[in-house]
């Protein structure tokens, strides 16, 4: 029997971050909301799971921010998660020869000026070098060309820009591929743009790393307790079946126990890839930009979790230069599952192990590769900058992968991205996959929320803004991007 339409219903299917942020944006708004996840807890690819033998909940993969992150910021705010979470201004990185640098930019320099101080610290890169990346910086602001299949991608537009190949591959493809999710060769300018305008350029904080100090899915899961204090009902191992649509319309979800709900609007807030099984064939014919958005292209990442019986650094967080690995974070200290379904028993040895996390974005030529030879790389990239890790006992670890991590943001991406309202009345689409002008990041998760509301309260005609604006940009930069 299916149940009765409640007054501005909203079924947000998916209980990744662009679900949550949607949730969140809907019940401030009046909405009565339910959340359908099919996993066990929400979070999604920016979830976490339980490693049994360490008896902790283990990020997928370490998601960072950045403080031009201005929606996920307000998000976190809102939902009372935002000191989950530490802002870090001085950025540590080691080159090549393991020499460390530190990326500190000025505090009294006008953006984007404020970076040249950080840039000539990065001792790796020949002053030549340094020079011709602020130049390539620059010509980047002002690029204007539109995004294309056949447009360049930023690789090739930096050799075009006679970038060397040092600077390319210890600066340019440390900083995109880390951001972007995949490599110089893939990217398209206009993304790459993104990262650096908007990332770096535009305001004196927008560098700065947002780090999680909890497992994120510890986070989401607190997000989502707020949710239901707000009235919100979260349905976990729901799995959708399919979206009723009927009479032109979608009007609810089918589960997959055969049980209908009615729901005045619907927001599918899945994965690209998971798209055309929870729409159907009948809506991704009336939907075509959805159909276009299930074919963009993936790049994996790869994490790889250790957990030692000593500390051999203190860094919170460390960028690796010239080597397979890319990124070291620190994995949170102290915490222990709270998401598993029974208590287990935790080891005296991984209550005080060091618990680190080495990142490869990018991570194409990995997938052929065993585990085996891939950690003994990533350890010997980590002896090689800290000796003392080789005397440091290895406990545990697992090695990673999510082949379909992020999607490609490569030329021609933006026109297969579809806005978050749809011709059907009563489908909205959230993901940060969808038409947001970010990546594939954390950010644009929450924006596709944020924007898929906003789609929704045009169509109760009550439309109001719900994107948080951006960092207010620069004079300088606005004049140099003008």
């Amino acid at each position: 029997m299916p149940s009765p339409s409640k007054p501005n219903s909203i079924a947000i299917v998916g209980g990744g971050l662009a679900g949550l942020a949607a949730a969140a944006a809907a019940v401030e708004h009046g909405f009565h909301v339910e959340l359908f996840e099919q996993a066990i807890h929400v979070g999604g690819r920016a979830g976490s799971y339980r490693d049994k033998e360490a008896d902790r909940l283990v990020d997928l993969s370490p998601h960072v921010a950045m403080g031009c992150c201005t929606n996920l910021i307000q998000f976190c705010q809102a939902t009372g998660i935002e000191g989950g979470f530490v802002r870090h201004s001085l950025l540590h990185f080691f080159g090549p020869d393991g020499t460390q640098y530190e990326f500190k930019p000025s505090h009294w320099l006008p953006a984007p000026l404020h970076l040249m101080p950080a840039l000539r610290g990065l001792g790796y890169l020949t002053r030549r070098d340094q020079r011709g990346i602020g130049k390539a910086m620059l010509r980047l602001a002002r690029y204007r060309l539109p995004d294309s299949p056949d447009a360049s991608t930023m690789g090739q537009w930096l050799l075009v820009q006679r970038q060397s190949k040092n600077a390319v591959r210890l600066f340019w493809a440390v900083v995109l591929e880390s951001a972007l999710g995949d490599s110089l060769d893939h990217v398209s300018v206009t993304a790459a743009k993104k990262v650096f305008v908007d990332g770096f350029m535009a305001a004196k904080s927008s560098y700065e790393v947002l780090i999680a100090r909890l497992p994120l899915g510890e986070l989401w899961q607190r997000a989502a307790t707020w949710l239901s204090g707000q009235g919100v009902k979260i349905h976990t191992k729901a799995r959708i079946a399919s979206l009723k649509f009927e009479e032109g319309r979608v009007a609810g979800v089918e589960i997959a126990d055969g049980q209908f709900h009615s729901f005045d609007h619907t927001v599918a807030a899945v994965a690209w890839k998971q798209l055309p099984k929870l729409l159907g064939d009948a809506l991704l014919a009336a939907v075509p930009e959805a159909a276009s958005a299930a074919e963009l292209e993936s790049s994996p990442v790869t994490a790889v979790h250790l957990w030692y019986d000593q500390r051999w650094t203190n860094l919170p967080h460390a960028a690796i230069v010239g080597r397979l690995s890319q990124w070291l974070f620190e994995g949170p200290q102290g915490i222990r599952h709270t998401l598993a379904e029974s208590p287990g028993i935790e080891s005296a040895a991984f209550a005080s192990a060091f618990h680190c996390t080495v990142v490869i974005s990018a991570s194409h030529a990995l997938l052929g590769r065993g585990t085996t030879t891939v950690l003994a790389e990533v350890l010997d990239d980590l002896a090689s900058i800290w000796p003392e890790s080789r005397a440091a006992k290895l406990l545990h670890h697992r090695v990673l992968t999510q082949p379909s991590a992020v999607f490609s943001a490569r030329p021609g991406t933006d026109a297969m991205r579809p806005p978050q309202g749809t011709a059907v009345p009563g489908l909205f689409l959230a993901g940060d996959w969808t038409a947001t002008g970010w990546p594939a990041t954390m950010e644009g998760a929450v924006r596709s929320g944020n924007l898929a509301i906003e789609a929704v309260l045009v169509a109760c005609g009550r439309p109001a803004t719900v994107l948080t604006p951006d960092l207010p940009k620069g004079f300088l930069i606005r004049w140099i991007a003008r």
